[in-house]
């Protein structure tokens, strides 16, 4: 097994220093609050963007809250192309404000309005209210796009780990459902299954900040039964055909229980016939994508995103 990064080594050395106290026993707002703090400890400060703006629109199971980033310096005579960011969660922790560097960086360097879904999250709303979630924000995106700039033929999915499980969820049932057209997915190390019994799984159970521990205790607090975790809205990789969904580009870290289920998720995305540009980043783990205040591939990886973006919005 290659090294990790030093970077990615120095953070995991002190993390694992730590005493944590057992996830079973502990109130799931403790957790929140801790999980909160690593993923902010890690994380240097967005740039400015031209706006900001908190918006509630109506849901399936009641109001969702999103969050709307416009890039500085945008025309604003121009339909700008829109990014939805559903966000890294385990399906139960984190929020906007965990990813809000993330998605300043992306709506400046792609130059598009950003649409940041803080979805309902477990044990309080479980499965299926969350692609619930982010599949109404998706279909509002694109029947009010005109109310806030946005150029409904540019839309563009995407997210990190449980995030990206979401993302690829609504591009598929996008293509189901004959719409809205999607010209890209973004997925960071996604949740693509939920039989936690690959290899990655295995080698990197502990030790690497996501554990196989705490992906059963995610999925404990997500899903209510068995069957629901079967389904092809929990894992996207069992679905039978993957032809037809948008461009992608996907993301794996090498140290990370999820490596293998995002490496089979590629795979079937090319023998599906979908443009697909997989990246594995050696050395690092789960994670990376939000800790732009330790590790540098973390700005590294915004960069190729960013780039891919553009492609895929055609923004020169």
């Amino acid at each position: 097994m290659q090294p990790l990064d030093p970077q990615v080594q120095a953070v995991c050395d002190e993390v694992n220093a730590l005493e944590a106290p057992s996830l079973w026993d502990r109130p799931i707002a403790d957790t929140r609050k801790d999980f909160n703090d690593l993923v902010l400890g890690l994380a240097a400060p967005g740039p400015e963007v031209g706006r900001v703006e908190n918006r509630t629109i109506p849901g399936p199971h009641g109001p969702i809250s999103l969050r709307l980033y416009w890039p500085a310096g945008a025309d604003k005579k121009k339909p700008l192309p829109v990014y939805l960011n559903f966000h890294g969660s385990g399906y139960v922790v984190l929020g906007l404000d965990t990813h809000d560097h993330v998605c300043r960086a992306i709506c400046n360097g792609a130059e598009c309005i950003v649409v940041a879904v803080d979805y309902r999250k477990g044990p309080e709303h479980r499965f299926p209210k969350g692609p619930d979630d982010c599949w109404a924000s998706t279909v509002w995106a694109a029947q009010h796009s005109a109310e806030f700039g946005g150029d409904p033929m540019r839309i563009a999915v995407g997210g990190d780990s449980a995030g990206g499980c979401l993302a690829t969820v609504v591009a598929q049932r996008a293509k189901a459902e004959g719409g809205p057209k999607l010209v890209f997915q973004l997925l960071v190390y996604p949740v693509t299954d939920t039989r936690e019994d690959t290899a990655s799984y295995k080698t990197f159970a502990e030790g690497y900040l996501l554990t196989a521990e705490l992906m059963h205790w995610f999925f404990d607090r997500y899903f209510s039964n068995e069957a629901e975790k079967a389904t092809v809205t929990a894992a996207p990789l069992r679905a039978k055909d993957l032809s037809g969904l948008p461009p992608t580009l996907l993301m794996t870290a090498s140290h990370d229980p999820l490596f293998d289920e995002g490496v089979a998720y590629a795979e079937k995305l090319r023998k599906a016939g979908v443009p697909i540009e997989y990246i594995n980043y050696q050395g690092h783990i789960h994670g990376f994508w939000t800790a732009t205040g330790r590790f540098d591939v973390a700005t590294k990886a915004h960069q190729v995103a960013i780039a891919a973006l553009r492609r895929a919005f055609g923004t020169t």
